[in-house]
């Protein structure tokens, strides 16, 4: 046979069983569960649900134990040294603070065990009792995982506080809990002593800086409150050692507040036993995840896919360095120009991360590329392209010396962004465009996991295997989870829909929670035990299964607006499929049911638009002026409706109208949560003037 021949048949008939495979492989699979009819899947791995990856290990107490004993001269937790802080003032007037970081300063596993125990024996000393609760109210870093551990330590239940809350929900969530012990930073103690008079059980302060504000000592004057620094309470509990209190599966290990995108935020009650459950779940998604890889820590430890993360991560024994989304990268905000962000300088193996900031790497990545033009831009599309039909399942696509070829030529180069090793990224806390998880996977070269939970399912649920290359879905069911669809006809999702099943997202399993703190009629309308004591979560999300048993997130129950004319409008999925514009950093579309069409609030990306701006030699002397000019709304909003089109969305769904806006929407605004979610209710009173001229 000559070999042309052959040099098309062999790639033809590897990718006919690539493909073949692909589409064989069940992922999920039925399942005879309790409760609410339904059609119920499980991980085709696991038939009976994961409590427990490490034998004889049931709290996460127990879990770091073992794991300081078993890796005590490994290093465990990293933090970048200050080199020097500098204030930068813009054009127009504005400051801006500057790092310069050095490296990282290790603790080892046994380093770190030591402190914790320390500081669990301090605790005992200054007086706070195991029925007592604490608070930790600061920025992801080595010290609140040490602060939480060492909770764990005395059986302490940890209420997590996001740092950038609001003074209302701050003072809300303390006294909700009747917290005793607050552990913050010096940024957080500021905020405090504001507040102070508002806290009615507070008795303590730790301060994980050694620098106390004046501000705070006031306050300690007054008999108010003794506040401390943590180096000392470590060194209270050295001189004066106490046995551990250690926790039983069944203890209320966090009482996590949602970050509140309607209202005050809940308490979300997660025992040791539900933690353990998705933490397990997690070391055997992940492929190769044992001793030897590095994690880069940046996201809220307010949030329980982070605190998840970190604990897996310390649990097989390997190493996590700490950083910040205002650091992370060689051109983040808060980096000196000329000096390394902090993948650069830890060079991660695994990540965590949310969609807003996958998206803007993504479109970093892309500015950069169109910004040089030319043959490297031609080059980046031509390889770009040659993946993609890779992925695809193309046998014209890149692969084998190929692909190594582009990865060394082409990518190299945006893979140095984040180090230059990532092997593997989790993603989750919103929905992923298909855009930025393609962009991602083929320019960093390695496979992202996009998870779906929820708060009150620990963050399990499902999450896409590391071979699942497809987008648009979440996964299959996490081995410690069943995932249901249950009928809502009023939507018109049955589970007896073509081609695929449909209805409202039920979760159960060992990772489901106890309920919401001190709010038992919430409780009871989305928690639910069925006849063999299987308890279940009502997310309010709507999904279908696929053929494989993965899951899609296809609509929200409370995100359906019916219009004037009786059409079903999906805030949700319209916002995911219209924030793929190059124009948009964020947008919340509006929809009333008084009125046939929408209407959206657009935040520009502001490069992006001042560009568009230069080249059509459009003046304007500010940003927020451009964002008033006739003709920079028309540009916006075409370039909406191309990307509406790219995802076959109705013309109702469409925002007629558009309002563009100038500033950033930032936690600190109280516009979105700190996981970078909507905040609807606060948008729409901030912008209800903007709103009604929309419609007009």
């Amino acid at each position: 046979m000559s070999p042309y021949i052959v040099g098309v048949l062999v790639p033809l008939l590897v990718t006919l069983l690539y493909q073949n495979s692909k589409n064989t492989k069940k992922r999920g699979v039925p399942v005879d569960v309790g409760g609410e009819p339904g059609y119920a899947i499980r991980n085709s791995r696991f038939p009976i649900l994961l409590e427990t990856a490490w034998e004889g290990v049931f709290t996460l107490a127990q879990l770091f134990e073992l794991a300081c004993k078993q890796h005590a001269d490994k290093y465990l937790l990293g933090t970048r040294t200050l080199i020097s802080k500098d204030t930068q003032v813009s054009a127009d007037g504005r400051s801006f603070e500057k790092l310069h970081l050095g490296e990282y300063e290790w603790l080892t596993y046994g380093e770190v065990f030591e402190k914790v125990c320390n500081f669990a024996s301090g605790l005992a000393y200054l007086g706070h009792r195991s029925e007592e609760r604490v608070a930790i109210f600061a920025d992801t870093r080595a010290e609140w995982f040490m602060a939480l551990q060492g909770s764990f330590r005395r059986n302490i239940s940890v209420v997590t506080i996001y740092a950038s809350l609001g003074e209302e929900a701050l003072c809300y969530s303390l006294n909700e809990t009747e917290v005793t012990t607050v552990i913050c930073g010096n940024k957080e103690l500021k905020k405090l002593v504001e507040v102070s008079g508002q806290l009615d059980t507070v008795k303590r302060v730790i301060c994980m800086d050694d620098d106390i504000p004046s501000s705070a000592s006031l306050v300690e004057q007054s008999g108010r409150w003794r506040v401390v620094s943590m180096a000392a309470v470590e060194k209270l509990g050295q001189e004066n050692p106490v046995d551990a209190v250690l926790p039983l599966a069944a203890d209320v290990a966090v009482i996590m507040y949602t970050s509140g995108s309607t209202g005050l935020p809940k308490g979300v009650m997660m025992t040791h036993g539900n933690v353990l459950a998705v933490v397990s779940s997690v070391r055997t998604i992940v492929p190769g995840l044992e001793g030897n890889d590095v994690y880069l820590a940046y996201l809220p430890l307010a949030h329980i896919l982070e605190i998840a993360a970190e604990n897996v991560v310390a649990g097989v024994g390997s190493a996590i360095g700490y950083g910040s989304p205002l650091t992370l990268t060689d051109t983040s905000n808060k980096i000196k120009r000329g000096t390394k962000g902090d993948a650069t300088v830890l060079r991660p193996t695994v990540m965590a991360a949310v969609p807003a900031i996958l998206d803007r790497v993504r479109e970093g990545v892309r500015k950069k590329v169109d910004e040089k033009g030319g043959i490297t831009k031609k080059l980046f599309d031509f390889a770009y392209a040659r993946r993609i039909s890779a992925i695809n399942g193309s046998w014209f696509g890149a692969r084998g010396l190929e692909m190594l070829l582009w990865n060394f030529l082409v990518f190299r180069k945006v893979r140095a962004i984040l180090g230059g090793r990532i092997r593997f990224l989790l993603s989750g806390g919103a929905p992923f465009s298909g855009d930025t998880q393609r962009c991602i996977n083929i320019c960093l070269g390695a496979p992202i996991g996009q998870g779906y939970g929820l708060t009150e399912t620990c963050a399990g649920g499902t999450f896409s295997e590391f071979d699942d290359t497809s987008v648009g879905r979440v996964g299959n069911p996490v081995p410690c989870s069943y995932i249901k669809l249950i009928d809502w006809p009023e939507g018109g999702y049955l589970i007896s829909d073509s081609p695929m099943p449909r209805g409202e997202v039920v979760i159960g399993g060992p990772n489901v929670t106890v309920g919401y703190f001190k709010n038992e009629a919430k409780s009871k309308e989305v928690y639910k035990v069925d006849e063999r004591g299987m308890r279940w979560f009502y997310t309010g999300d709507i999904g279908q299964f696929h053929a494989d048993g993965c899951l899609e997130i296809i609509d929200r129950r409370k995100d359906i607006v019916k219009l004037q004319h009786g059409e079903y409008v999906s805030l949700g999925k319209v916002e995911a499929a219209l924030i793929v514009s190059p124009y948009v950093d964020n947008m919340m579309l509006h929809a009333d049911p008084f009125h046939s069409y929408c209407v959206a609030l657009i935040v520009v990306a502001r490069p992006v638009l001042e560009e568009w701006a230069s080249k059509r030699g459009i003046a304007f002397t500010s940003f927020a002026e451009l964002c008033e000019k006739e003709e920079a709304i028309k540009e916006v909003q075409a370039s909406l409706v191309k990307a509406a089109k790219a995802a076959r969305l109705e013309k109702f769904e469409i925002p007629a109208k558009i309002k563009l806006l100038s500033d950033p929407w930032t936690p600190e605004t109280g516009l979105v949560t700190a996981a970078l979610k909507l905040k609807r209710e606060a948008i729409r009173k901030a912008f209800s003037e903007e709103l009604s001229k929309l419609y007009e």
